[in-house]
């Protein structure tokens, strides 16, 4: 389905631009499928063939892209691993993914889980000709392979940071179902465009093939990501639709050029990938003057919930919006009950884009479905009465202070509206009276007054119940971000554990 895209694209759009690095090198479609088919005869003569795996440990470059088709083109499947992991946890993923090859640059290759022909080293390109050069075979193109919809394309870990990392699995089917709620039968209707993750997440993954029929420009950057520099590039480049998850959102509207960027020709912003207060929904379209609109899912579903850029722009800011079509959404209790509206339980999604499953982990097949096929996010929300899914946080952050579940989302919410609070994330820390308490972590505006602990409660009294209000307060220059640009709670935690 990938490969018969990119085929048509080539065809339809031929001489167009499809892709351009930050290294000087611009790929157009046609020059795009003819190198991919290069590289996948490359690929079959190290013995690539249906069914193996390629993993890419690659910055965000052209050659990323290419060697993903290239693969499909073979019927090999493509796990993609964030350069941005540290050494350790790249080498976890790679275990866990057990490939046949793995393509990477000297900077990021592995050094203790490879064998003897198992690594190609591949340098940036700056011209189509250098692109793969130790891969490609010039003029070539294997045979064509026949379409089956249930053949794996890709596998998208989960995470690599701590415990065993989960691999979801997805194959034509669901890039299909996923291609058709974004783009339709549409060809063609595509403009610039920039990646602001990874490329081994989930979106630049299963949303290839929609872009590839859109006939835009990509632009791709293997820098590491800022937000001064994703301001120019918007601004340079005439982008008419951004996005990013919350953070990047945020880090942008606190960047000092964000007053002299020209935003003018942003039509649309998205954000997704994590949940957003209430104050940066607000903050963004007061500053950005573009419509704006929330996506929520999960790696495991695929496709998830959302708002349009024509509902009440309420729903944006205290819910993650509705199903997307073709998409079912359900709230279970602990023991697998279906709970009415108004009820806290663990979110869980299913549609044709839901994964196939975990790639060589069985037991947590088992875990992670449902009766009726959908998957458990892991968050926990409920049903408002219009029908708008409302989190309230993962369900291992939810915590017990003295009898009383408190979601630090919900308290998050409360305490970013703080005129001096610039972003915020609250954790919890053991207590020997109250079991669990909340620490606020927070980082303050520029040149605001420092809020301290009392003044924090005193802001969030009259819409927190008093056992919701943080019992401590940490002060930070900027919060840590994991790999996938989120807060890293986790890091928090040890921190407040030894503050």
């Amino acid at each position: 389905m990938l490969v018969d895209i990119a085929v048509e694209a080539a065809q339809r759009f031929g001489d167009r631009p499809a892709f351009v690095s930050d290294e000087g090198l611009t790929l157009t479609y046609a020059e795009f499928n003819r190198l991919a088919d290069e590289a996948a005869v490359g690929l079959a003569e190290r013995g690539v063939g249906e069914g193996d795996v390629v993993a890419l440990v690659l910055p965000s470059v052209i050659e990323h892209f290419v060697s993903y088709v290239a693969a499909a083109k073979l019927g090999a499947i493509t796990a993609a691993i964030n350069p941005k992991l540290v050494s350790a946890e790249r080498a976890t993923v790679l275990r866990a993914a057990n490939p046949h090859l793995i393509i990477t640059t000297e900077a990021l290759a592995p050094a203790d889980v490879v064998e003897p022909g198992q690594l190609a080293l591949i340098q940036p390109a700056d011209r189509p000709d250098s692109v793969l050069t130790d891969l490609r075979h010039p003029g070539q193109a294997p045979p064509p392979l026949p379409t089956d919809l249930d053949r794996p394309i890709a596998i998208v870990f989960t995470s690599g940071t701590t415990g065993t990392p989960k691999g979801a699995i997805f194959g034509g089917h669901q890039i299909a179902f996923i291609t058709q709620c974004d783009v339709g039968d549409q060809w063609g209707q595509g403009g610039h465009s920039m990646a602001g993750s990874a490329l081994a997440h989930l979106g630049p993954t299963t949303k290839l093939a929609g872009n590839l029929k859109k006939g835009g420009t990509q632009h791709l950057s293997s820098r590491p990501w800022k937000a001064a520099d994703a301001l120019a590039h918007i601004a340079e480049l005439k982008i008419a639709s951004f996005g990013g998850v919350p953070t990047q959102v945020a880090l942008m509207l606190r960047d000092p050029t964000f007053n002299s960027t020209d935003l003018s020709s942003v039509r649309a912003v998205v954000m997704g990938g994590g949940p957003a207060t209430p104050a940066l929904i607000r903050e963004a379209r007061q500053r950005i003057p573009a419509p704006l609109a929330v996506r929520y899912s999960c790696t495991e579903a695929g496709i998830g919930c959302g708002t349009a850029f024509t509902d009440p722009l309420e729903d944006a800011e205290i819910s993650v919006g509705r199903p997307q079509p073709g998409v079912r959404l359900s709230i279970l209790a602990e023991d697998g009950t279906p709970l009415p509206p108004g009820e806290i339980g663990e979110v869980c999604l299913g549609s044709p884009a839901v994964m196939g499953g975990y790639w060589r982990n069985s037991t947590a097949n088992a875990d992670v479905f449902t009766e009726d096929g959908s998957v458990r996010t892991g968050d926990l929300g409920w049903l408002d009465p219009s029908g708008r899914l409302r989190l309230s946080g993962r369900a291992r952050e939810r915590y017990v202070r003295g009898g009383y579940n408190v979601y630090p989302l919900e308290v998050e919410g409360v305490l970013a509206d703080h005129p001096d609070v610039a972003s915020v994330a609250v954790v919890c820390r053991t207590d020997p009276v109250m079991g669990e308490i909340g620490v606020a972590v927070i980082v303050p505006h520029a040149g605001a007054t420092t809020p301290d602990l009392s003044q924090l409660r005193s802001f969030a009294e009259h819409r927190l119940s008093r056992y919701k209000l943080p019992d401590d307060l940490v002060v930070l220059t900027e919060l840590p971000l994991t790999a996938g640009e989120k807060v890293d709670r986790r890091a928090l935690e040890r921190l407040i554990a030894t503050d």
